[in-house]
């Protein structure tokens, strides 16, 4: 044998030998630094060929229990942050506050927004969403100047959000599905907020093909041919809520380029009080229609699920713990009591008197986890507790997983509005225990990203509630049950039938 390999070798030129030495020292290089980037990974697994364990979550989601996939894998290997294969890709997940801070506050440095092709189809490469740098900090600046000011929020939106609940609640039937007639608010109050437009049909056609277009996050993305499956229509969708918007910009860039200089009085203080589409048509980027259509598209579809599922799991877990729903009413009645006309609207000192309220939305936020957690890809090698993760390697830090989790709170799986309430009676920042200094309460996530329509969905909240246990009561028309997946919703959009006790 050792003749025969020697004549081999002898018979070879040297170039032919010197490559094949130098492809086997790279494929034992690749594989010692293979090796060395598995063991230095947090411990985990990847499942199945292709596949990897991504069956196994959604399996886990499907079940009554909120967390089981992460818990599961927690005790297996023992701690919070573990290495599995999702979605077509090894990722990082991660239970573990710290590193949530870490992958949150990296933003741009070490870490930047990863999300699957047909979900970027559907919000549009210009949403806010997916734009990175320069332009997503003017334009996340720009958003949170619109929607999280309070003085914006004080003097132009609840006046308006007051307004648009009454008016909806006014019509409610003796019996409804919860989470529609949510919608249908939220939906109402995001179409005055973003582009000034009424209830009326215009808006009504949009409302049904967002509908539709929501309905596509949460599908498989088989090939957009196929009209008739549900990521089918939602692209179809789509392209029509694309159209109605760039319709209503060119119209209103019209009209801007028409303005007459001169204004009178009231037309001078109308224009005090812009919309979204005012702030895009005078930004000095020089945003292209389609840039706008695509931003405006995606904060559409940012408030469309979050804020009205919150207010129907609100709904459920107050009927659910009485106790709290007669604390929340005697908060709620007290603040109408001081009314001189019981018709007249709430203001900014009325909501900033809704401690308890707000105790009963930080609950729900945590026990609900509407955001489970974000997808961020690392562009930079990273080090964290002995572990590297590798650049290129996607992560998903899990809010839900440290919200209920009983090291941080106690009986975490238990809906209690008390938790948020400290020795002042004041309401508490995180509702449990620290991590390090790291916060465990992130349900609008945080960094650079954080949800901009944070403060403005809790006024909406606070506002829905307020009328909801002053002017009705509630009771389970048929039977319901929550559920978390693809998202955390009731199963069947929580079928009531409501009485009125005071009018709106």
């Amino acid at each position: 044998m050792a003749t025969f390999a020697s004549s081999v070798i002898h018979q070879l030129s040297y170039p032919s030998l010197v490559l094949i030495i130098s492809i086997i020292a790279l494929a034992a290089l690749r594989r010692l630094n293979r090796k060395r980037l598995t063991a230095a990974m947090p411990p985990g697994t990847l499942g199945l060929p292709f596949v990897g364990e991504t069956l196994r979550l959604i399996k886990a989601y499907r079940t009554e229990d909120p967390e089981p996939f992460a818990d599961e894998r927690i005790r297996r290997h023992g701690g919070r942050l573990f290495t599995t294969h999702l979605f077509g890709e090894r990722t990082v997940f991660s239970a573990d506050p710290e590193f949530n801070r870490v992958v949150l506050g990296g933003e741009g440095r070490i870490f930047e927004g990863s999300y699957p092709s047909s979900m970027s189809t559907l919000l549009g490469r210009h949403s806010l969403v997916l734009m990175k740098g320069a332009l997503h900090k003017r334009m996340h600046s720009l958003t949170l100047t619109r929607f999280a000011s309070p003085a914006v929020i004080r003097s132009y939106l609840l006046p308006d959000i007051d307004r648009v609940v009454r008016r909806n609640l006014r019509s409610w039937p003796a019996s409804l599905r919860l989470l529609d007639q949510a919608k249908k608010i939220t939906f109402e109050l995001t179409v005055e907020q973003l582009i000034s437009e009424g209830p009326g049909e215009w808006t009504e056609n949009l409302r049904r093909y967002y509908n539709f277009l929501i309905d596509g996050f949460f599908s498989v993305p088989l090939p957009s041919f196929l009209s008739f499956t549900t990521y089918g229509r939602a692209i179809k969708a789509r392209k029509k809520v694309a159209e109605a918007l760039m319709e209503l910009v060119r119209r209103r860039k019209k009209e801007k380029m028409g303005e007459s200089v001169v204004e009178s009085a009231a037309e001078a203080e109308k224009s005090k009080k812009k919309d979204m589409v005012d702030e895009l048509l005078v930004a000095e980027e020089g945003f292209t229609e389609e840039e706008m259509v695509d931003f405006l598209l995606a904060l559409f579809v940012a408030g469309h699920e979050t804020t009205p599922t919150i207010m129907t799991l609100a709904a459920k877990f107050l009927a659910d713990n009485p106790s709290a729903l007669v604390l929340l009413k005697e908060e709620q009645n007290e603040i109408r009591r001081k009314k001189t006309d019981e018709f007249e609207a709430l203001d900014w000192n009325d909501y900033k008197s809704m401690p308890f309220t707000q105790c009963v939305i930080n609950e729900t936020l945590r026990v609900a986890n509407i955001i489970g957690g974000v997808f961020r890809r690392a562009i930079a090698d990273v080090h964290f507790k002995g572990y590297t993760i590798p650049k290129g390697c996607k992560v998903f830090a899990s809010f839900r997983a440290v919200h209920l989790d009983s090291d941080y709170y106690e009986e975490a799986r238990t809906f209690n509005p008390w938790r948020w309430l400290n020795h002042n009676n004041n309401v508490s920042k995180d509702g449990g225990q620290e991590a390090g200094g790291a916060p465990i309460f992130t349900p609008f996530g945080g960094g650079q990203r954080l949800c901009p329509g944070y403060e403005l969905g809790r006024v909406e909240i606070s506002v829905f509630l307020h009328y909801l246990v002053t002017c009705f009561s509630w009771e389970l028309a048929e039977k319901d049950k929550l559920v978390f997946f693809p998202t955390t919703r009731m199963l069947k959009g929580y079928p009531i039938h409501v009485r009125r006790h005071h009018s709106l």
